[in-house]
């Protein structure tokens, strides 16, 4: 089980991906889980926790003296911040490595967590949320990318969909920890919201301590120039593997011949997936922007549409965000693992329009005034369940669908464009119908649904199945393509 050295010194002839994706669970697996995946806690926590300390810093009393616009701000910057991130630090994770980068992205984020709980003013407030946001947006591109190339084949699609699930963990316990920490007569004005982000990097550094372990992705780094490297530590996971779990490993014949590069240029990798994987692209934007619009229309919007159209106490309405994290957590949970067995276009397109087809029941149902804020609450719990496993599987698909040396970079571009598109015309359309009513709110809901199933329907016609393959055997690197084999 080695890398071979072909004929010339920059063509190699390696079987790393077979011996990567026949290795069984083993602790070694849950270290690369921990490791990298819990970071989406963090964003759930810093997302939920800036929406909910948004009242304490607009007071004079240990606030920062902001209005309500430059809360909205705030949000904005952060989530600008993320889609610049996400494609600075996808490229340099291309080109410089996984781990470099996650280890980068992480120290980032703590920096400006940590900066962020010290703001004196709004604009220092505001660049610690870009730059938070930067650290959160190059974490998608360099994690989910090394986490499809460590993990084995026929477990990728429920670890991808567990992990990118566990955001809404985050985003319950941010909103149970902001009820505490926002409480005055347990913490003065001005304390509990800078002790939330400093909880956010101290959980942070928790993660950073057992992401040191985590190594390189052997895929990469046999690609660059480093397949004896890539070899030994393959051979040192093996026998990790093999002694936690007592089996002896089986041999492993299929090989992959690729010419080395140190870099390759950002032409190149955009070229490729244009030129190459035109439906490809259009798969992953239609997923993304669809997913995006539906989430950050509905969680900019939810305590308005709750406090302002069903008269539920503003004290009360936070409370309301954990059932309907709940079912997004479950979703990825309980539906993953069909992702691997029953394949991924079937599931994907799936849960796209049964989230559209029960948002759009619940749009006419709100419109017509039948629902009051538990049964709302209840329909989203509902919705989410299932838009939750899509919106996850988002993720997987660009991170499979694309060669392994543009795997970051697509990630972030469809991060990038999602998330810019979502974050920006959802919640503008949705603030805009909240004023207007609940007619206008129900209307904006088919626009979500409509959006959704188109996604489903495209996933249907160009989706790919990648259900329990290798990697290289969706699409064969750039390298290995230009040896003549197929992609």
């Amino acid at each position: 089980m080695s890398a071979v050295k072909g004929a010339t010194s920059d063509t190699i002839e390696t079987d790393i991906p077979g011996r990567m994706d026949r290795l069984p669970w083993s602790r070694w697996h849950w270290m690369i889980v921990i490791g990298l995946g819990t970071v989406w806690i963090l964003d759930g926590l810093e997302v939920t926790i800036v929406g909910a300390i948004g009242d304490s810093l607009t007071q004079p009393n240990g606030g920062l003296g902001m209005s309500t616009a430059d809360i909205g701000v705030a949000a904005a910057v952060y989530v600008a911040g993320a889609c610049v991130g996400a494609l600075v630090f996808g490229h340099l994770t291309d080109r410089f490595g996984r781990k470099k980068l996650f280890l980068l992205t992480l120290g980032l984020y703590l920096l400006a967590t940590v900066a962020t709980a010290f703001s004196l003013n709004p604009m220092w407030f505001f660049i610690c949320r870009f730059f938070t946001g930067a650290g959160i947006g190059g974490e998608y591109a360099a994690i989910n990318s090394a986490i499809d190339e460590l993990i084995p084949a026929a477990r990728r699609g429920v670890v991808d969909l567990a992990i990118n699930g566990s955001f809404w963990l985050g985003t319950a316990f941010g909103a149970s920890l902001s009820v505490l920490l926002l409480n005055p007569s347990i913490f003065a004005p001005g304390i509990g919201w800078r002790l939330a982000f400093g909880l956010g990097a101290f959980l942070g550094l928790l993660i950073l301590l057992v992401r040191r372990n985590v190594p390189e992705s052997p895929r990469w780094m046999f690609i660059h120039g480093r397949d004896k490297e890539a070899d030994q530590l393959v051979r040192t996971i093996e026998d990790d593997v093999e002694e936690a779990t007592g089996e002896k490993l089986s041999a492993v014949h299929e090989t992959l011949k690729v010419r080395q590069r140190k870099s390759i240029g950002f032409g190149v990798i955009i070229k490729t997936a244009v030129q190459r994987y035109p439906k490809r692209v259009v798969l992953g934007l239609s997923l993304f922007i669809g997913q995006a619009f539906l989430y950050n229309a509905v969680f900019f919007t939810y305590a308005l549409v709750l406090t302002k159209l069903l008269n539920v106490p503003s004290d009360l309405a936070p409370w309301t965000l954990v059932p309907i994290a709940v079912g997004n957590f479950l979703g990825p949970l309980v539906l993953g693992r069909f992702f691997d067995s029953v394949g991924r276009r079937t599931m994907i397109s799936g849960t796209y329009i049964a989230s559209g087809v029960l948002l759009a029941i619940t749009a006419f149902v709100f419109a017509s005034g039948a629902l009051d804020a538990f049964w709302l609450t209840a329909c989203w719990m509902v919705i989410f369940f299932f838009a939750s496993a899509g919106a996850s599987s988002a993720y997987l698909t660009v991170s499979e669908i694309f060669p392994m040396e543009t795997r970051a970079m697509a990630i972030a571009f469809f991060y990038a464009v999602g998330t810019g598109l979502g974050g920006i015309i959802g919640p503008i359309l949705f603030g805009r119908f909240v004023g207007e009513g609940i007619q206008s709110v129900a209307f904006g809901y088919v626009i979500g649904a409509v959006l959704m199933v188109a996604a489903g329907v495209v996933e249907i016609v160009f989706g790919v199945e990648a259900a329990r393959r290798s990697l290289e055997d969706i699409a064969a690197p750039i390298t290995a393509q230009s040896e003549g084999v197929p992609a």
